[in-house]
């Protein structure tokens, strides 16, 4: 981690929600999101805030590291349709050793769609793979 990696980094993401984005298009292999409303799925906004985050800490990070999302405590106080923008705005408010906390905050046009917290582990990229191919090359009993 640079030293820049400091409370204070924050981003901005605009993103305007297309219909594959909606509850329908999550798991549509599940007849149950299938027959649920065209809004912007919780799933996804999970991901567009882990990406504003990420874009938060661009270039603060060594060539070899990356961050994995560990923790997740986000409301989702308003449905967006397809075709809306969504705003994320996320900050970085704390560094406890590889721990970042970030708040972060998201609205539409038409209200505040999100409000919480999100926390990402500073992974090593090499360390963290070598470990994955231990638990995906383990036999099975």
């Amino acid at each position: 981690m640079h030293a820049s990696l400091q409370p204070g980094l924050a981003a901005r993401l605009d993103y305007t929600v297309p219909a594959e984005r909606t509850v329908p298009h999550l798991l549509p292999e599940s007849d149950h999101f299938a027959a649920m409303p065209a809004v912007l799925a919780t799933g996804y906004l999970v991901g567009i805030v882990e990406w504003t985050c990420m874009r938060a800490i661009h270039g603060h990070l060594e060539d070899h590291e990356q961050t994995l999302g560990v923790h997740v405590d986000l409301s989702h106080q308003a449905p967006t349709p397809p075709g809306s923008t969504l705003t994320v705005h996320a900050e970085l408010t704390a560094v406890d050793g590889r721990q970042l906390t970030f708040t972060i905050n998201a609205h539409d046009d038409a209200a505040t769609v999100c409000q919480g917290t999100h926390r990402r582990a500073v992974i090593n990229t090499e360390r963290f793979h070598a470990r994955l191919r231990t638990r995906t090359t383990a036999p099975t009993s």
